[in-house]
């Protein structure tokens, strides 16, 4: 293959040769970087992913074959790379890179650390490492068709968590599928498969395609972990045309959509062959299928006071609201007539009964918590699809401000984004100087501090890591510590320490209004004190509230009207946001001025939020986000066709 860039400079060709580099994700930006890093020169590479090859990733990330499904994107990546590239150095690890075994110090072994990565917190982690080790970080991602490249350096610029990011809306295929581990992964699924069993004949999306099946397949190569059986099976599918799917609605159709049938199927047969994809619960918790006669055995819990669409059920609850739901539904379809289709519509209830069943049924499977049907009505949106090209134009960028750093041109790096169709200046990639770093940032100012308000009589310690240390402050193992002048240690990421204290309340430890806690993760190398403030009158449903310039809480648009927006999330649970109403044509990102503006200054007002692009911090190979979310999705607009892309 021909060399990527032209003759370098003798002192950074042999920089490229000698400096060691980390690249974390080895998916759709990954493959491509991955190839960019040894054309153009680096010898040194070290890359880790965690997850395995699906049938689905084939379509773009090229450096994956049949043959290759069911194994480690990162070893397969290292092997295709070294067949045109021999003479590089390439490290591959089949691990999460959030396992403490890369710490700090393991950091500090690169001059350079790239992502591509398709999930938020592993983002957020790799952030806060790069920060502790004072090791340079290119951040990038793409959603659909819009891309985006940063550099973050401590002290010097902002880092991914300085400015609000809007929630996640969009997710991997496989993890769809296989190994959910939120709760909207499983919302996602059970949207999808409302749509697989809306029509009585017909494929509803024309050309079957991998990604438009919710169950594991039979005949899909990634189901033969010993690779004699995937080569044969590849070998026979190449035979074939292709691979042969089986069909979820085709088989439902072929019941009579027996609602005791489909529930069997779904989270019992087809999460036992899930179990038999060994290698995918070698790091993972492994799921646990659910029998519809031994369910009907349980007592059902009971419910609770409140709003009925705010009780979360049990798993017989959620049961027999399954087959209520799906027995309505094939009544509709009936009703209509041949060929009839049922439309997806969030405000019809027994669609919403069907999805909210679904994925709590499937939440219990995999070990989460189940959602009410409020709360999954709050979180079902979209998913958008992954582009080939976005991610070669991304991948590109990336060794082009890598080239950058190590020639020490740092002050030449930009953030760049890549829109979907030409700005007024008639350019697609539309670069941006580097902001410095926020003041208020939680997480790269010298003192991070917080302040969390919340009813410390209500509040249970399990709360409190799991909720707002882990899932709101992207925390790994916090360590907690109240400063009482005793120094009692109320979470310790030891285990067995202090899980008797889980399911207390706050205040049974002398926590009050005006208490303090020293937050350490030792792992990150971040502390945060958190200043917790009681209060009585936090609004209905709210747990907690973020006092002040939090990140994640996004700036309130300066127009006068609001509405409120909920966005799919890749949390364990989503919140309203509110956002200035979309136009119709916000892919365009405004640039009126002949001169450089930093990346701050990209955002439009909302009078001309019509020509500002979309902010595009998405699952899927996400774009990082430096810029206010002003701009989201109306949420009449978020309940169209789900499609699981990686």
């Amino acid at each position: 293959m021909a060399q990527l860039v032209g003759p370098l400079r003798k002192e950074l060709a042999d920089s490229l040769s000698s400096c060691r580099v980390l690249v974390v994700g080895a998916g759709g930006i990954g493959c491509e970087l991955l190839k960019n890093l040894v054309l153009a020169g680096f010898k040194n590479i070290e890359v880790i992913d965690l997850d395995t090859i699906d049938v689905s990733n084939l379509n773009r990330q090229f450096l994956f074959q049949k043959k290759h499904v069911g194994k480690s994107k990162a070893q397969v990546a290292k092997e295709s790379v070294l067949r045109f590239c021999p003479s590089a150095n390439i490290t591959a690890y089949h691990d999460s890179i959030m396992n403490p075994d890369y710490n700090v110090e393991f950091f500090r072994n690169f001059q350079l650390v790239m992502n591509a990565l398709d999930n938020r917190a592993a983002r957020n982690h790799v952030n806060r490492m790069c920060l502790a080790a004072d090791i340079p970080l290119i951040e990038s991602g793409t959603a659909g068709y819009l891309g985006q490249v940063t550099v973050i350096k401590k002290g010097q610029t902002e880092c991914y968590e300085c400015q609000p990011k809007p929630t996640q809306k969009t997710f991997p295929g496989c993890t769809i599928r296989n190994t959910p581990s939120e709760p909207i992964h499983c919302i996602v699924w059970a949207k999808y498969l409302f749509n697989e069993l809306k029509t009585e004949r017909g494929c509803l999306f024309g050309e079957e395609d991998a990604d438009q099946e919710v169950s594991p397949d039979t005949a899909d190569p990634e189901a033969a972990w010993n690779p004699a059986d995937a080569a044969a099976r590849a070998t026979a599918s190449d035979q074939d045309g292709d691979i042969k799917r089986v069909s979820t609605k085709e088989w439902a159709r072929s019941t009579g959509y027996d609602p005791v049938k489909l529930f069997n199927k779904l989270f019992k047969d087809d999460i036992m062959y899930l179990l038999t994809m060994d290698k995918l619960w070698k790091k993972r918790k492994a799921p646990l299928p659910l029998d519809w006669t031994e369910i009907q055995q349980i007592g059902e819990e009971a419910c609770g006071t409140g709003l009925k669409d705010q009780h979360v059920l049990g798993v017989q609850g959620y049961a027999q609201l399954f087959r209520r739901s799906v027995e309505t539904l094939r009544s509709q379809l009936i009703e209509k007539g041949e060929g009839a289709e049922l439309v997806w519509d969030k405000d019809d209830p027994p669609a919403m009964d069907f999805v909210t069943a679904a994925a709590n049924l499937r939440m219990n499977v995999f070990s989460m918590n189940m959602k009410s049907r409020f709360d999954v009505k709050s979180m079902a949106g979209n998913i958008i699809p992954a582009i080939a090209t976005t991610n070669a134009v991304i991948a590109g960028l990336i060794v082009l401000e890598a080239l950058k750093i190590l020639n020490s041109d740092f002050d030449q790096c930009r953030t760049i984004f890549l829109n979907k169709q030409p700005n007024p200046r008639k350019k697609l990639l539309v670069p941006c100087a580097l902001d410095h770093p926020n003041p208020n940032c939680y997480v790269c100012t010298s003192k991070p501090e917080v302040t969390v308000k919340l009813n410390v009589h209500k509040t249970i310690v399990q709360a409190l890591q799991d909720k707002i240390l882990k899932e709101k402050f992207g925390m790994v193992a916090p360590d907690v510590q109240i400063e009482d002048g005793k120094g009692t240690i109320l979470i310790s990421s030891e285990e067995g320490e202090t899980e008797a204290n889980n399911n207390k309340f706050l205040s049974d430890f002398g926590i009050r209004n005006g208490s303090r806690l020293q937050v350490d993760d030792f792992l990150q190398d971040y502390t945060l004190l958190v200043n917790v403030i009681h209060s009585e009158e936090l609004e209905k449903d709210v747990e907690f509230e973020v006092v002040g310039d939090a990140p994640d809480k996004a700036p309130a648009p300066s127009a006068p009207e609001e509405e409120k927006n909920i966005a799919n999330g890749n949390k364990d649970s989503a919140q309203p946001s509110t956002s200035s109403k979309a136009a119709e044509d916000d892919d365009v990102l405004l640039v009126d001025s002949d001169e450089e503006p930093s990346s701050s200054t990209m955002e439009a007002s909302p009078e001309s939020s019509n020509r500002k692009r979309k902010h595009c911090d998405a699952d899927t190979d996400d774009a990082v986000s430096k810029r206010k979310r002003l701009d989201q999705q109306p949420a009449d607009d978020d309940d169209e066709d789900v499609i699981a892309l990686d």
